[in-house]
Order: structure tokens, then C-alpha cells, then sequence
């Protein structure tokens, strides 16, 4: 199935699952947490004060060689938007930070799995988020200590509202 089949399927519409498409066109669900959304808000709050240009977004769409594939948080530049201003459905090039916030059928291998592919469609970073707000940073080489692109994000994010 092409991703825009998927997008605008009328049976697809208002799950309360994450959509992706495999290799083979084949749909792939997630189930929705509140946690999950939590920190993609923080996330997008904190890149906000954070990204003096470009755009943050969630649920971004991209596609990859191995289906399409939506980072949960994502923060284009200028440029980038400039290159696919015409063709978001998905995005056929990575944005430059691409965030995955873990849920519970993520595993650390598909984690990698999807920043590899998101590195292979020119990501420069792609952060990693687990279930309690840590926060990893990854370039295509290695792991960082902290992001180089924000470097004054943080590497915990607290949900504490007490």
C-alpha cells in the first residue's frame, strides 16, 4: 500500500495508533500512551525555545528504503523545507533531527533500526527519549554526550507535576 492510500484511507482515520508502512507496503500500528505524548510536547516546547529558524513538528512523516517511517518529533531547517515544500506526504528526504520517544514495543535494536534509516535519508541527529525522560543523541557515527545541533537541550526531561 502507497502512503498516500494510507493517509487517506477512510478506515485509517482517527485510530489511536502511530501508522508506519513496512518494506513491503505493509501497515504497521502503535498503540498511542499519554506518556508517550508527554514528552513529545516537552520535546517540542524545549526545541521551540531552542530552534532560531526552521520548523518543529511531530509526526513526521519520511520515506525511507525500507518504508515510510514517522519520527515522533522532528525539527527541519529552512532549507529542508525549502527542498520539500512540494512533496510532505511523506517527506523523501530525512529533516536534520529526527526524535524517537520509546514506547513499549520499541525495542533498543528497532530504535537503531529506525535512526539508521532516518541517518540514511539525512538526518544529522536523532534522539532517543525513554520511559523516563532520559535523553540519548546520536550523529550517523556515534553516540553523543550531548546535542550538537542544541547543544543546551537537556539530557533528562522531567514530567513531574507535583
Amino acid at each position: 500500500m502507497e502512503w498516500r492510500e494510507v493517509v487517506e484511507h477512510p478506515s485509517l482515520q482517527d485510530l489511536p495508533f502511530k501508522i508506519e508502512t513496512n518494506e513491503w507496503g505493509q501497515i504497521v500500528m502503535t498503540p498511542a500512551r499519554g506518556r508517550h505524548g508527554i514528552y513529545q510536547g516537552i520535546i517540542v516546547r524545549m526545541l521551540g525555545k531552542l530552534a532560531r529558524e526552521g520548523l518543529i513538528f511531530i509526526e513526521c512523516p519520511v520515506r525511507t528504503s525500507e518504508g515510510t517511517r514517522v519520527a515522533d518529533v522532528a525539527w527541519g531547517s529552512t532549507q529542508f523545507f525549502l527542498r520539500n515544500k512540494d512533496d510532505d506526504n511523506p517527506y523523501p528526504e530525512s529533516p536534520e533531527v529526527a526524535v524517537e520517544v520509546k514506547s513499549p514495543s520499541n525495542s533498543e535494536k528497532a530504535m537503531k533500526w529506525k535512526a539508521r534509516l532516518f541517518f540514511e535519508g539525512g538526518a544529522k541527529e536523532v534522539w532517543f527519549c525513554d520511559d523516563d525522560g532520559n535523553m540519548r543523541f546520536f550523529n550517523p557515527q556515534e553516540e553523543l554526550g550531548r546535542s550538537e545541533l542544541f547543544r543546551e537541550f537537556p539530557g533528562h526531561l522531567n514530567i513531574d507535576v507535583v
